[in-house]
C-alpha cells in the first residue's frame, strides 16, 4: 500500500477499490450519496443542455446562411458597370471567372400588391427566366404551377412567381390575377407617376424562411425595366460563388473584372449587422451555459468534503498502515473525478441523442400540448434545426471534465494531509 518501494503503482487496482468502495451509498452516510448523485444530475443535465443549446444556435446559423446565400448573391456589383452596351461584356467577363457559377442582372424594386383578400407590401425582383431557373432554390422549391409560361411573349409577359406565404395572405394562387402598383412608374410631362398593372401568377414558392416567402415576387426582367420605368438599365448584378467563405478574397478580382467605377460588396457587408448580433448571442449563450457547468461541478466538492469527513478514521487508518499522502490523494481524486466522468458521459449521450431527433421530439411535443411549439412567423424557419459541431462538443466535455478534476483537488489534498495521530486521538 505505499508509495515507495514500488508495492502500489499510482492509480492501481488497490487505490481504484477503495475509491470504488467510498462511492459506494451506506445508511449512515447517506448524505454523501445523495450529494454525489446530485452533482451526477447536475453535471448531466448541464453538458446536456450546453450540447443542445450550441448545436441548435449552429443549426440556425446554418440554415439562415444555406437560405440566405440560396435565395442572395454571395457579391454584387453596383455603378457605372450597369450602363448599357457595356453590361453585357461586364456579365461575360464576371461570368469566366474561376470559382464563379451564377451572374445575375438584377432589378429590385419594392411595390404594392393588390389580391382579393388584402393589399401587402413586397418586393419586386426582375431576373431573366434563365437566371430563375438557374436559381435552384427557387425552381426547385414550387409549391404550385410551374416556370414554363414565366418570361414568355412580348417584354417578359406578364407572369409573375409569388411567395408562398405573400400569396396566401392575399388569397392568390397560381393561374389566379394579381395587382401591383409601383411607387416609381413611367415618367410623364407631370413626372413620376405610380404605374398599376395586373399579372397572371405563374407558380408559388416557398424557400422554407418565412421571411422571404412573405415578401418576394419575381418578375421577368425587360418587364421589370418596363414596370418601374428602368428601361435598358438594372440596379445590381449579382454574383454567386462556389465556396460563399471566400467571397470577401474574390472581391479585387470581380473588381477588376467588371471595371473602372463599379462598387463591389459582398453578402458579409450585406448582412454585417445580422451575423454580428448572431454571433455576440452564441458567445455570450457558452459563456452563461459554461458557467453553469462550472457551478454543477462544484456541487462535488460538497460531496467530497463530507466524505472525506466521514472516512478521516479509515484515512487515519490507512496511513498507520502505509498509505502515502500520494495514494489518499489519488483516492479521493478518483472517488471525485468518477462522477463528473460518469455525469459529462451521460451529457454527451443525452446531448447527442436529442440533437439527433429532434424533429421527432419537436413532432411529439406539439402533438401532446396541441400548441405550436416554434412559429415560424417568429423564427423565420419552419423547423427546429440542430448540427452538432463535434469540435465544439469536444471543448464542453474537455470543459466538464477540466472543472470535474479542478473540483477533486482541494478536498483530496486535504485528505492526503489528515494527521492519523490526530484522527485516532479521540477514537
Amino acid at each position: 500500500m505505499s508509495d515507495t518501494g514500488g508495492r502500489a503503482p499510482p492509480f492501481g487496482e488497490w487505490e481504484r477499490s477503495v475509491a470504488a468502495r467510498y462511492l459506494r451509498a451506506k445508511r449512515k452516510e447517506g448524505g454523501v450519496a445523495m450529494i454525489s448523485i446530485i452533482s451526477f444530475i447536475g453535471i448531466m443535465l448541464a453538458v446536456a443542455v450546453l450540447i443542445i443549446v450550441m448545436s441548435v444556435m449552429n443549426g440556425f446559423r446554418t440554415e439562415l446562411l444555406n437560405r440566405i446565400l440560396g435565395f442572395n448573391g454571395h457579391l454584387y456589383v453596383a455603378g457605372g458597370a450597369l450602363a448599357t452596351p457595356e453590361r453585357d461584356g461586364v456579365v461575360r467577363r464576371l461570368a469566366d471567372l474561376p470559382g464563379v457559377v451564377q451572374v445575375t442582372p438584377v432589378i429590385e424594386a419594392q411595390a404594392m400588391a393588390l389580391g382579393p383578400a388584402q393589399i401587402s407590401g413586397a418586393v419586386v425582383r426582375g431576373v431573366s427566366p434563365r437566371d430563375l431557373a438557374a436559381t435552384k432554390i427557387i425552381s426547385g422549391s414550387l409549391t404550385g404551377g410551374s416556370l414554363q409560361g414565366f418570361g414568355a411573349g412580348e417584354y417578359g409577359g406578364d407572369e409573375i412567381v409569388v411567395g408562398a406565404r405573400l400569396a396566401q395572405s392575399l388569397g392568390v394562387r397560381a393561374g389566379d390575377s394579381l395587382t401591383l402598383i409601383s411607387p416609381t412608374g413611367g415618367a410623364t410631362a407631370f413626372g413620376a407617376t405610380p404605374q398599376r398593372k395586373t399579372y397572371t401568377v405563374a407558380a408559388t414558392f416557398s424557400v422554407g424562411m418565412s421571411e422571404y416567402d412573405q415578401i418576394f415576387i419575381y418578375m421577368p426582367l425587360e418587364q421589370a425595366q418596363l414596370f418601374f420605368g428602368r428601361e435598358g438599365m438594372v440596379d445590381f448584378i449579382e454574383i454567386k460563388v462556389a465556396n460563399p467563405d471566400k467571397a470577401l478574397e474574390m472581391k479585387d478580382e470581380v473588381a477588376r473584372a467588371a471595371g473602372p467605377a463599379t462598387v463591389v460588396t459582398d453578402w458579409t457587408e450585406k448582412n454585417a449587422a445580422f451575423w454580428g448580433a448572431l454571433k455576440v448571442e452564441r458567445n455570450v449563450m457558452r459563456l452563461i451555459l459554461m458557467m453553469l457547468v462550472a457551478i454543477a461541478a462544484m456541487n462535488i466538492i460538497s460531496g467530497l468534503v463530507m466524505l472525506v469527513k466521514n472516512k478521516s478514521r479509515d484515512i487515519a487508518i490507512l496511513r498507520t498502515m502505509g498509505a502515502g499522502q500520494g495514494s489518499i490523494l489519488r483516492i479521493f481524486f478518483m472517488a471525485g473525478a468518477s462522477v463528473g466522468v460518469l455525469g459529462t458521459i451521460a451529457g454527451l449521450a443525452i446531448g447527442v441523442l436529442f440533437c439527433t431527433f429532434i424533429g421527432p421530439i419537436q413532432h411529439f411535443v406539439e402533438w401532446a400540448t396541441g400548441a405550436e411549439v416554434f412559429s415560424s412567423d417568429v423564427y423565420f424557419l419552419s423547423h427546429v434545426p440542430a448540427k452538432v459541431d463535434w469540435s465544439e462538443v469536444a471543448i464542453i466535455v474537455g470543459w466538464a471534465l477540466a472543472l470535474s478534476f479542478l473540483a477533486t483537488l482541494p478536498p483530496s489534498w486535504r485528505a492526503s494531509r489528515i494527521d492519523p495521530v490526530e484522527a485516532l486521538r479521540y477514537e
